[in-house]
């Protein structure tokens, strides 16, 4: 499947910048546990978002915050594997990140 992606600059953490990859969040949602259908639909969901926002730009925070957003309304399980796994092998605290 070929998704047409606009041009929208993802502002990474360390402040590098990088284009949109919507294959990025569906691997990422996979990796949390979700099945590939609902990988996608999340994807979706994210970029329409920020296509109806107007965005060109959007750090990586909030696309974590969005993402997490769907995810823990699909399964709160699959929400839960993201925190852990962030915490564990990327050092990220994303809860605490994601309220302040």
């Amino acid at each position: 499947m070929v998704i047409w992606v606009p041009n929208i600059v993802v502002v990474k953490r360390d402040g590098s910048k990088e284009p949109f990859i919507y294959e990025k969040i569906v691997v990422s949602c996979l990796k949390a546990g979700a099945p590939i259908d609902t990988a996608r639909k999340i994807a979706t969901v994210v970029l329409a978002r920020l296509i109806a926002e107007n965005k060109t730009e959007v750090t990586a925070k909030e696309l974590t915050k969005i993402v997490l957003e769907l995810l823990k309304k699909e399964n709160e399980e699959w929400y839960h594997n993201w925190v852990v796994f962030d915490r564990a092998v990327k050092r990220r605290k994303t809860e605490e990140e994601l309220k302040g």
